[in-house]
């Protein structure tokens, strides 16, 4: 089942409410992807919606609409003319980047007044997943154990020994009703080398760590509290009071979500992971994008095109072109390349040095060029 496919109408998980973070600037999809418009306010794929479209699209029926957006200022807006379902208090908009456990946390602890009993999961705006209905099955399972006190994380199979992921290594089973998959953490793993990351490949018991949360709100910030007390009592105050949102929130631990709460809680044995196979990615540069892309796309003469294959001539060539400049783009004899041309920069990259394209963003923030990241 693929993205915008109708599926059979599924009840509502009760007391489920999904945490959207919309933030990052997307710096390896640059020129598509800038600060002031980040690649999940694009429809990046040719689905017909963007990512962050697409990710609604997902967590609505599941939620009944209980959604809360976390989101930088400038792009507060943006989101709101994206998904008009939203209600007024369901979007976040946050001073200043502060990394994912802040902006995860905020949005618990808002959600933790609204309905004390409440279970969240958290899902980055970004993502593109294909096959919903596998999707759907494993939030349910995740939703499941969480109702037993644990944090729990999605896992995702891995098709490759890939080194742009962090891994979950698996621990026992759990015996838990409506999870059958379930299964004890028994530690986070960085992003390895490529050879270590052909061991997990071959030894099994490893998933790849999409950043995917399920717990009570209540227990993932007792978590927190427990870990990193100051941040768990800064992002309640701010709960119970938004207008110290501006004055606290330059003030407020800044740390992604594995290292403050995954990996410790792990430790202390407190993480399930329910594994998953649905079609996932998370668009991290153009060599991920390409392969999207050509999934269901249109070409022109060997090469894929974002956009209009009008605006593309392809002689002897091959790779991914975005014509965004309202101009033709031609390639002629080049192989597995990626260009992409927009009104104010044109990027000419090797698919396989997609990873690199984060150094011309350095690069120009470096020379003072803040109006082209």
């Amino acid at each position: 089942m693929t993205d915008g496919a109708l599926l059979p109408a599924e009840p509502a998980i009760d007391g489920f409410w999904a945490v959207i973070p919309a933030g990052g600037a997307g710096t390896r999809l640059w020129p598509l992807s800038r600060r002031r418009s980040p690649k999940f306010l694009h429809d990046l794929t040719g689905a017909g919606r963007t990512l962050l479209e697409g990710t609604w699209d997902r967590l609505a029926p599941l939620t009944d609409g209980r959604v809360v957006v976390v989101t930088g200022q400038a792009h507060a807006d943006a989101v709101r003319g994206q998904l008009p379902d939203l209600g007024t208090d369901d979007v976040v908009a946050e001073p200043s980047p502060r990394d994912s456990m802040p902006a995860i946390g905020l949005a618990a602890a808002i959600i933790e007044r609204r309905d004390p009993d409440a279970v969240i999961g958290s899902f980055a705006a970004d993502h593109v997943i294909r096959t919903q209905g596998e999707f759907r099955d494993a939030v349910r399972e995740a939703v499941a154990v969480a109702r037993t006190g644990r944090i729990v994380t999605i896992g995702i199979t891995p098709t490759h020994a890939s080194t742009a992921f962090g891994y979950i290594r698996e621990g026992a089973s759990l015996a838990v009703d409506g999870a059958p998959q379930a299964r004890e953490v028994a530690e986070f793993v960085e992003k390895p080398d490529e050879s270590t990351a052909r061991g997990y490949l071959a030894e099994g018991g490893f998933w790849w760590n999409a950043g995917m949360f399920v717990a009570r709100a209540s227990v993932l910030l007792d978590a927190l509290d427990r870990y990193h007390h100051d941040l768990a009592a800064g992002l309640r105050a701010i709960a119970a009071d938004p207008s110290r949102l501006d004055a606290d929130w330059a003030g407020l631990e800044k740390i992604a979500i594995d290292h403050a709460i995954a990996e410790p809680a792990a430790a202390d044995g407190l993480v399930a992971v329910v594994p998953a196979s649905f079609s996932w990615d998370d668009v991290g540069d153009f060599a991920s994008l390409s392969a999207l892309v050509a999934a269901g796309s249109t070409s022109a003469d060997g090469v894929t095109v974002i956009g209009d294959p009008a605006d593309v001539v392809s002689v002897d060539a091959s790779g991914l072109v975005a014509a965004r400049g309202g101009r033709l783009v031609a390639v002629v004899g080049l192989g597995d390349v990626v260009v992409i041309d927009t009104p104010d920069a044109l990027l000419v990259v090797a698919r396989d040095r997609a990873q690199d394209v984060k150094a011309v963003v350095d690069r120009l923030k470096a020379s003072g060029r803040d109006d082209l990241t």
